[in-house]
């Protein structure tokens, strides 16, 4: 009876683990360069942020500009002249921290933008890894461009081209 036990027991383990679990890898670098749509929003984020980023100089630019004015006519200034200067240098430099916080901070705009452009996008290859983990039997599905732990992975496993093609982009 005990030895009858113990096998059935080491056959219910072997089945266990006969039902291993499948996983796959996906890059998800390649598929985001094979993705015109992502190339495209990128770089408008790349235009706007320039852009914005000129705004935020130029008002730099004039409170430094304002700043080297004062020092070189500190000595010809009345008290009132050199506070309403100094005023007006802090209040330009907290107008261009303002637009900088405004355009780039952490709910700035560049934020919102960057959330707008790329959230579809992500929600489209999301979607395209479940529909592929789903139709493969995945349990799980690794990126291996952002995770620094994997050592090695078989071509084998890597889901990308299919993927990819799950998006309509053929590689």
């Amino acid at each position: 009876m005990k030895k009858l036990l113990i096998c059935l027991i080491c056959g219910i383990c072997v089945s266990l683990q006969a039902q291993a679990q499948k996983f796959a890898l996906v890059d998800m670098e390649y598929i985001l360069k094979n993705i015109p749509a992502y190339e495209r929003a990128n770089e408008q984020l790349n235009q706007v942020s320039k852009k914005w980023q000129a705004e935020v100089d130029a008002l730099t630019t004039e409170a430094q500009t304002l700043y080297k004015n004062y020092q070189n006519e500190v000595v010809f200034l009345s008290q009132e002249q050199k506070k309403a200067k100094q005023d007006a240098i802090v209040a330009k430099e907290k107008e261009a921290a303002d637009l900088k916080k405004k355009y780039f901070g952490p709910d700035g705009e560049l934020f919102k933008k960057r959330t707008a452009l790329m959230t579809p996008i992500q929600d489209e290859i999301y979607n395209a890894v479940k529909d592929v983990a789903e139709l493969r039997g995945y349990q799980l599905i690794l990126d291996r461009a952002s995770d620094t732990g994997i050592i090695f992975g078989s071509p084998k496993i890597d889901v990308s081209s299919e993927v990819l093609r799950k998006l309509g982009y053929s590689n």
